[in-house]
């Protein structure tokens, strides 16, 4: 730190300047098109709010959607290198004003409810994106943003939002600090893309080699032929107590499970046992709504000792298989393919039943299942556990990186 200490007071003992975005950036909304625009096999590829991860602010390709090349995309609408992809729209504050850098010319547009920045020559872009992923920023739009039902990061507040701009010598050096701190994130992200990679191949038993494995009949069935799906029934926040009945909510599924659980982290009262349905041990427990089409039949095996009670979003799948393989079928890109055709796209994701458990999954042996459940776990555990391994790491990296960032983004403005 001592050299940009250093620089700092040499180059600006006074203080920095303070700039408002629009006097050192461009702000770009992306491509608008309708239902009728869009296409499986559009030849037009667009990237949306799913498409930033929002924990690691790193561009991710899961369920890109494409249009027909009848679309208008303006030049300045293709996502070029240096740019800062933002999500400018979205029903959650939380996801507005996430964003990821590109680091490459890419053949991707990007949607009307994103934008980019395109800085000038008196800021550095990865500068600015690593003040944009700070907290001021957040805090920022926590008080610009309204409160109507889509949350909207016009140009006007974009552009209003003020940054220290010192001499680039001086960005570039804190760059140069900051990514060494982002780079084990990025080995992380591969990981995981690696882990979901092996776990499709698993899943799909077209690329198997073991001659034992190849002999086995592997079935194929509808979810409705394999079990039953039970419906969950509502109850609030003011229903939460310190110790009373174990629930699950559906909005938990997105954020605090992973494939499977055997504990929760809510209670309701205990008055309220009759009214309540319940998810036995062994079932997978599914989401009905969801932020996007990802997150809707988002799924969460329940290996608790005892029933559990869900959310009325939520839907007990009730079988005899092994239910994290199952649970994890239903993480795999080709099983969120295509209960995309079964989702509602209205003002909130939703889930249509009747169509989801007719999607087939592979049913082998249960012995099989066990095998690759083992196999997955191991690899889940390494890029899932935070208490262990790569996981682990990254968290001690990022509080670094928060300190750090936190330190050397912050500049006294000349007076």
């Amino acid at each position: 730190m001592s050299r940009i200490d250093e620089l700092i007071a040499e180059v600006c003992p006074n203080g920095v300047e303070f700039k408002a975005i629009g006097d050192i950036a461009s702000y770009t909304r992306g491509v608008t098109y309708s239902k009728n625009d869009e296409r499986p096999d559009g030849a037009i590829h667009v990237l949306r709010s799913n498409n930033i991860t929002l924990s690691s602010n790193t561009l991710n390709f899961d369920d890109v959607k494409t249009v027909s090349d009848s679309v208008r995309v303006r030049d300045n609408q293709w996502l070029r290198a240096s740019d800062i992809l933002i999500s400018a729209a979205s029903g959650s504050k939380a996801h507005v004003g996430k964003v990821a850098y590109i680091y490459e010319d890419i053949k991707y547009c990007f949607g009307g409810f994103m934008a980019v920045l395109r800085t000038s020559s008196r800021i550095d872009s990865r500068f600015l994106f690593h003040l944009l992923i700070g907290s001021t920023f957040s805090d920022y739009l926590e008080s610009a943003l309204s409160t109507t039902t889509i949350n909207n990061l016009n140009a006007s507040i974009m552009n209003a939002f003020r940054v220290p701009v010192p001499p680039l010598e001086v960005q570039r050096e804190i760059v140069k600090v900051l990514d060494t701190f982002t780079k084990l994130e990025a080995e992380l992200e591969a990981r995981r893309r690696q882990y979901k990679y092996y776990r499709d191949m698993l899943l799909t038993f077209g690329e198997r080699t073991d001659a034992e494995a190849s002999k086995q009949i592997i079935r194929w069935m509808m979810l409705n032929e394999i079990g039953q799906f039970i419906r969950g029934r509502r109850f609030t926040k003011a229903d939460y107590v310190g110790d009373g009945i174990s629930v699950i909510h559906y909005g938990e599924i997105y954020t605090q499970y992973g494939v499977w659980t055997d504990r929760v982290i809510s209670q309701v009262r205990s008055d309220m046992a009759d009214t309540l349905r319940y998810a036995k041990p062994g079932d997978v427990v599914i989401t009905d709504v969801g932020e996007t089409v990802e997150d809707v039949g988002k799924a969460v095996a329940w290996l608790g000792d005892e029933e559990v009670a869900i959310h009325d979003h939520c839907y007990a799948f009730r079988h005899s298989m092994n239910p994290k393989f199952v649970s994890y079928c239903m993480q795999t890109n080709s099983f969120i393919a295509e209960k995309a055709k079964y989702v509602a796209r209205t003002k909130v994701n939703t889930l249509l039943i009747e169509g989801f458990s007719k999607i087939r999954i592979p049913v082998p042996p249960l012995e099989e299942q066990e095998r690759i459940v083992a196999i997955l776990d191991k690899f889940d555990a390494l890029v899932n556990d935070l208490s262990s391994g790569l996981p682990a790491e990254i968290k001690a990296r990022r509080q670094q990186y928060e300190h750090y960032r936190n330190r050397l983004l912050t500049f006294r403005e000349a007076a």
